[in-house]
């Protein structure tokens, strides 16, 4: 799942960097509005964290241009302004979600994936595709009730993958999903992973649609 972070104090931006990296998001992260509006521009995201109070233009100008893409991500909006005027005039900006600071770091991640769950159209907290069960808050993925080992790559490939179930999704989509603006991509990695998790959970939950991409199907 790729995230936009939007956040000019570098000590917030490292944290939720950090923190949210280990959760399996692959982050891009800007420090200014200008800069924001260009990532938009330049790249899909699944998910945005957009503070309101940048050093050059609104936060709120930022989430305007986010939302003019066709794919708009969802969005939460982090500010110091705790005021209802504050609150009511980010949500009607089009934010799907408000945080004031200072905030704690386990709440953002509950917010942002309840934000993802509404994001796929879902209200379990869990993603089951067969007899295989994911439970994207613990981390945790099991076959027949049985836990799966996976890496973080794997976890996060598997999660857009079963997301996504029955819609095939292209080379291009996965490893936007994986790989941010400093991660370098070898040209069969993807492959690599998509063989790991068959080997797992078996050969046929990950299909693959030649020319197209791969799919999971519905049962």
């Amino acid at each position: 799942m790729r995230l936009l972070v939007v956040e000019d104090d570098p000590l917030i931006g490292d944290g939720l960097v950090s923190g949210l990296s280990r959760e399996g998001y692959y982050i891009d992260w800007v420090q200014d509005g200008e800069a924001g509006i260009h990532a938009f521009d330049a790249n899909d995201y699944d998910l945005a964290v957009i503070d309101i109070g940048l050093p050059d233009i609104s936060g709120l100008k930022v989430l305007e241009a986010a939302r003019r893409k066709k794919n708009s991500p969802a969005i939460l909006i982090l500010t110091a302004l705790d005021g209802v005027d504050n609150r009511v005039k980010g949500l009607d900006s089009g934010a799907d979600d408000y945080l004031t600071k200072p905030f704690d770091m386990e709440e953002l991640k509950a917010r942002l994936r309840s934000l993802q769950r509404r994001l796929h159209g879902r209200r379990e907290a869990t993603i089951t595709v067969g007899d295989v069960v994911l439970d994207p808050a613990a981390s945790r993925v099991t076959l027949h009730g049985k836990p799966v080992q996976t890496s973080a790559k794997e976890f996060a490939l598997l999660l857009h993958l079963m997301e996504n179930a029955g819609r095939v999704q292209s080379k291009r989509q996965l490893e936007d999903t994986l790989y941010g603006w400093n991660d370098g991509v070898e040209s069969n990695t993807l492959e690599v992973y998509i063989y790991q998790l068959r080997r797992k959970l078996g050969a046929d939950f990950i299909q693959t649609i030649r020319g197209l991409g791969y799919v999971v199907e519905k049962p």
